[in-house]
């Protein structure tokens, strides 16, 4: 089995596990705030950010230095202790490192767009590694003098939860005794445009689940965790991914990748769907994904599991949501009394044309120490992650 030995979190509801917790099962998140700075149009939307003052990287790593690599920084030292302890166990050759993001540093990029097109020069301070998807991975490996399997996974809004089910690979091969996982994203102008193209950008704070729900909210954020052997509180019992290719970016309106990704999670998992205490939906409150993953939970698992979105706490952080969701569920596991469920927070509108599914209320606790967390991702991309709480 592999465990999660050790996480670090920082988004919209707080820069360490033990604020994120607090805030998250109290329903506030003080980094949700509304801006009108990153669309074009002009309008004010509400995003997700993370208001904590980042560390610069060391000077030997200037190329790299943007804010989405001083964020994986920031949350690589919440977790250094049990790092570096597992380096000096298993040697750097045996730590792998999989990460997921789909912005990188773009907005490095777009700041030194802005600079080219009035003074027609690059600030001094870009270097293009800041926005390649790759260099994030490439950084995290030649800071702590890894040479072990290093890479970064970019399938949209799916990618650190995809790195969960690369990093089981890599364990299960062999080829690593631990690995570093997680993902980071921040805010930047490209994204929050091409979602206000899509027209996907809601008006106030996002409605997951509602009859009035009008797009969501983009956030940023970064998580990260150390997987091994090592017996720890929590466990990764199964993963499940599919690639139904439907439509560019719509999903399945049936599900169909969704259910099988669920289904093979809980196969993997050698459980029942009735041990599933809790799941964090995808759960944008956009109209076609509300409509289809509560079609999907309906059939999977149907209608007793309390179930919610925690986008309106942290916006859609996109490549990083697999993981931080994936944090919010160990947290969630790790309460030393009894597990309550993320609160669902929506204006109570029920859309009749939604599956059948329960929605976790505030008083609400896990039945089962076991959480599913689900990302779906353009292209029809979709990861199940079942976790569970060792010690049950």
């Amino acid at each position: 089995m592999i465990y999660l030995n050790a996480v670090g979190i920082s988004c919209a509801l707080g820069s360490n596990p033990e604020t994120v917790c607090d805030n998250l099962l109290q329903g506030v998140s003080p980094g949700m705030r509304e801006t009108e700075a990153l669309l074009t149009s002009g309008r004010r939307t509400v995003v997700g950010e993370v208001t904590d003052l980042l560390p610069k990287l060391p000077a030997t790593f200037a190329p790299y230095d943007c804010r989405n690599n001083r964020l994986l920084f920031a949350v690589l030292e919440q977790i250094r202790g049990p790092v570096d302890a597992a380096i000096k166990r298993y040697g750097s050759e045996r730590v792998g490192i999989v990460l997921g993001t789909s912005t990188s540093g773009i907005s490095a990029g777009e700041a030194a767009l802005d600079l080219y097109r009035t003074e027609k020069v690059l600030p001094e301070e870009y270097h293009y590694l800041q926005q390649e998807i790759g260099s994030l991975s490439e950084l995290l490996a030649n800071y702590l003098a890894l040479k072990g399997p290093a890479y970064t996974l970019s399938t949209a809004c799916s990618s650190s939860a995809r790195a969960f089910v690369s990093a089981t690979h890599l364990i299960d091969a062999g080829l690593c005794d631990a690995v570093i996982v997680g993902g980071v994203d921040t805010l930047c102008r490209l994204t929050l445009n091409g979602f206000d193209g899509l027209e996907s950008i809601a008006t106030g704070v996002c409605n997951p689940l509602s009859l009035n729900r009008d797009g969501i909210n983009i956030g940023e954020g970064a998580a990260i965790f150390l997987l091994s052997r090592e017996r720890a509180q929590v466990a990764l019992l199964g993963v499940g991914e599919s690639s139904d290719a439907y439509h560019v970016s719509a999903p399945d309106p049936e599900g169909t990748g969704a259910v099988a990704a669920m289904r093979m999670a809980i196969e993997r998992a050698k459980i029942t769907a009735s041990r599933i205490g809790y799941v964090n939906l995808h759960g944008t409150a956009t109209r076609l994904n509300d409509s289809m993953e509560s079609k999907a939970i309906a059939k999977v698992l149907g209608s007793s599991v309390p179930c919610s979105s925690t986008k309106p706490l942290t916006g859609h952080t996109l490549g990083a949501a697999g993981a931080i969701e994936a944090a919010l569920c160990w947290l969630v596991l790790t309460q030393p009394n009894e597990m309550k469920t993320p609160p669902h927070l929506w204006d109570s509108v029920n859309d009749p044309d939604l599956g059948k599914i329960r929605i976790a209320g505030r008083e609400d606790v896990l039945s089962s120490p076991v959480c599913m967390s689900n990302s779906f991702a353009f292209g029809g991309n979709n990861v199940s992650l079942l976790f569970g709480r060792t010690d049950d």
